[in-house]
């Protein structure tokens, strides 16, 4: 059976001045599109690595892993950009919007990557992202002047610039307050309604409940794989 996201006997090492650190130990995992994963566990436990391999930002030491069909870690690095600008949208815990231009151009800056939609939809499309996430209103401000919240908003905007199937987010939550990170997670839930396939790592365990599916990772292994919400 062939799974959006599969990963078989995957283990990273990092080399330290202590020696080889092993972050991931034989990683197996096996996603549906349509799910909606919370990835947990404590700082170090292997969960950003763990991203990384899905989104192409790291390589694995060994294994296999497949997305979209494509097997990430033999593509090479223009292969690798391309992928990733059709396959999955990535939102990280500080934004990493560029500073001088205004939240609308943040958004068509993948389209013009990767050169999806044609030219003259891209602002329409990125005007009808920024209002998904209630943030149109400000559009041709840069990022300085929006708060926080606002900013991972247009963040996540961008990541879905050329709807990709896949959304990834690394600690999406982690700089924002509690009400602020209970709106932003709930415009995850609704993308996940519409169909988006969701990958989100959180210390939050109170949102971690909230997906469809639960993934605990301690020492590089996962040591839980719960389905259903609580």
């Amino acid at each position: 059976m062939t799974h959006l996201i599969d990963l078989d006997a995957v283990t990273k090492s990092f080399q330290t001045d202590a020696g080889p650190f092993l972050a991931l130990k034989g990683i197996d995992l096996h996603v549906e599109a349509g799910e909606f994963v919370a990835i947990v566990g404590k700082s170090g436990s292997g969960k950003t690595t763990l991203i990384n391999m899905i989104t192409g930002l790291d390589r694995p030491t060994s294994g296999e892993i497949l997305v979209g069909g494509a097997a990430v870690e033999k593509l090479g690095e223009n292969q690798l950009a391309a992928w990733r600008g059709r396959t999955i949208g990535v939102v990280f815990q500080f934004f990493q919007l560029l500073p001088t231009l205004t939240a609308l151009e943040n958004v068509m800056l993948p389209m013009d990557f990767c050169a999806t939609p044609a030219f003259g939809e891209r602002r329409a499309r990125a005007m009808e992202l920024l209002a998904l996430m209630e943030i149109d209103q400000h559009a041709n401000k840069l990022p300085a002047k929006l708060s926080g919240g606002q900013q991972q908003r247009v963040a996540i905007a961008r990541a879905l610039a050329t709807d990709p199937p896949i959304l990834a987010a690394d600690e999406p939550t982690g700089n924002l307050d509690s009400k602020t990170a209970a709106a932003v997670f709930a415009l995850f839930e609704r993308l996940a309604g519409l169909g988006k396939t969701i990958l989100m790592v959180t210390h939050d365990p109170d949102l971690a409940r909230r997906a469809g599916r639960q993934l605990h990772i301690a020492d590089g292994a996962i040591v839980n794989d719960v389905n259903g919400k609580s």
